[in-house]
């Protein structure tokens, strides 16, 4: 008895060893050790791929090439790939049983702008612009590094299928800088040939916080923007006889004083907003008035209604000055808001406090930041809204300074180049690295979770 009593418990011990170490493969590759040891496999290859994008960059609405190659990087990957969604925007799936859906975006295009980093792999490109003018062309804010980032959690996440069930969808999005892109793809299809996602994903690098980090903000991050064309018109003449002219320099010149009246005394002093007159162009020479001046005016707020006071309050400002300068109604300053403008990014905020808490325990504590919102615009806010559902979205910071360079920055003996400036340039192995692991580790978490939405 005492024999086949040891032998029953000695079963019993074994089974349940067995049991934990079936248990430990399964859920091993999940954790931070093995995403490393694959991002290991696959970081020269991913850097190569950083560096050809780099060096190849393509303006929004021209991304033909480097759409071709993140196709070809999702079809190697194992995933079902469609092209052509409004444009040059590529889409992927991953299908693995059933379980939730989990769509993470890149952005494929670049400025025009000529790169002065100095890099083996800087940009020499040139392309022809909307209006046809030859330009240099770089990637200055960091999409080449997002699709780097997009294609090695592609591969990890396909060589991981045996640990996560349901669906991941890939998408690569062409004019990101020009706010049409989202909507494009929307447009093209994206959600009637693909799984509404449960979740919303994409990251973007900060050229303000320093490699090895990333940074999460709950709730409104990245501001409404729309792009106004103000045309005010006047009456020309010679420059000796002003009093025979309404001169819409003039009006022009008051107008951008009177538009930060509207931010300054109209709009909360806690509420952000900004309106920023970037470009005035009239008259040929400094002895005649024009007939005709026009502007280009960005328009950004967290608030929807705050946007809308905005909008509001630059119509009425147009009007009664234009009416004080002897203006007729019928040739009040034009205002045209080109379409489509970017809404607000809104991160949902119980997601990002479920993902901010678990890629502490792979980042460590340090490297995970609360993070403002900023005045910048991105068109991912686009996509939860033409799902039709609360879709739960979030896009987070990606570090990209260099810690040294971070260093003299804090001591002031340095400034640091922001996105968009030609000095732009990732700090490529921490950044790279950080972003494919906090992206994977973020979508397997929420594959395998049971995170509700409050």
């Amino acid at each position: 008895m005492k024999q086949k009593s040891f032998c029953a418990v000695f079963r019993y011990l074994v089974s349940i060893v067995l049991l934990l170490v079936s248990a430990i493969g399964f859920s091993q590759p999940s954790n931070s050790t093995s995403l490393n040891n694959l991002l290991e496999k696959e970081y020269n290859d991913l850097v190569a791929l950083y560096q050809y994008l780099h060096a190849n960059p393509e303006l929004s609405l021209q991304e033909k090439e480097t759409a071709e190659r993140m196709a070809k990087e999702l079809k190697n990957a194992g995933f079902e790939v469609t092209t052509g969604l409004g444009g040059y925007g590529v889409a992927g799936i991953l299908r693995n049983g059933h379980g939730k859906t989990i769509l993470f975006r890149t952005d494929m295009d670049a400025l025009p702008l000529a790169e002065k980093t100095n890099t083996s792999y800087a940009s020499t490109r040139t392309a022809k612009d909307e209006a046809g003018k030859a330009v240099s062309v770089m990637h200055a804010c960091g999409h080449d590094m997002h699709m780097a980032v997009w294609t090695g959690v592609a591969r990890i996440i396909a060589q991981l299928k045996n640990t996560w069930k349901g669906n991941v969808i890939f998408i690569a999005q062409p004019a990101e800088e020009t706010g049409v892109g989202a909507l494009s793809m929307i447009e093209g299809g994206l959600f009637s040939k693909f799984p509404i996602p449960d979740y919303l994903l994409a990251l973007h690098v900060n050229s303000a916080v320093e490699t090895g980090k990333i940074g999460f903000c709950p709730g409104y991050s990245l501001a409404n923007i729309d792009m106004l064309d103000i045309t005010v018109k006047g009456k020309g003449g010679h420059s000796a006889s002003p009093h025979t002219t309404i001169d819409p320099i003039m009006i022009a010149s008051k107008l951008v004083l009177a538009f930060q009246d509207i931010v300054t005394r109209e709009v909360p002093a806690v509420q952000p907003a900004v309106i920023s007159v970037g470009s005035i162009h009239g008259g040929t020479t400094g002895n005649i008035i024009p007939a005709e001046v026009k502007m280009e005016v960005s328009v950004r707020a967290l608030d929807n209604d705050i946007h809308k006071k905005l909008l509001a309050g630059i119509q009425r400002t147009c009007e009664g000055i234009a009416a004080s300068c002897g203006v007729a109604p019928a040739n009040y300053p034009t205002i045209h808001i080109r379409k489509p403008g970017s809404p607000a990014v809104y991160n949902d905020p119980s997601v990002c406090e479920d993902l901010s808490n678990h890629l502490k325990t792979v980042l460590g504590s340090d490297n995970v930041l609360l993070l403002g919102p900023e005045m910048f615009g991105e068109d991912f806010g686009r996509y939860s809204r033409a799902t039709g559902t609360q879709v739960s979205s979030v896009l987070y910071s990606l570090g990209a300074v260099r810690s040294e360079d971070m260093r003299a920055a804090e001591a002031g003996k340095l400034v640091l180049p922001s996105t968009h400036s030609p000095l732009f340039i990732p700090d490529t192995e921490p950044t790279l690295k950080t972003g494919v692991l906090s992206m994977a580790s973020a979508i397997l978490h929420l594959l395998n979770s049971d995170h509700k939405k409050q």
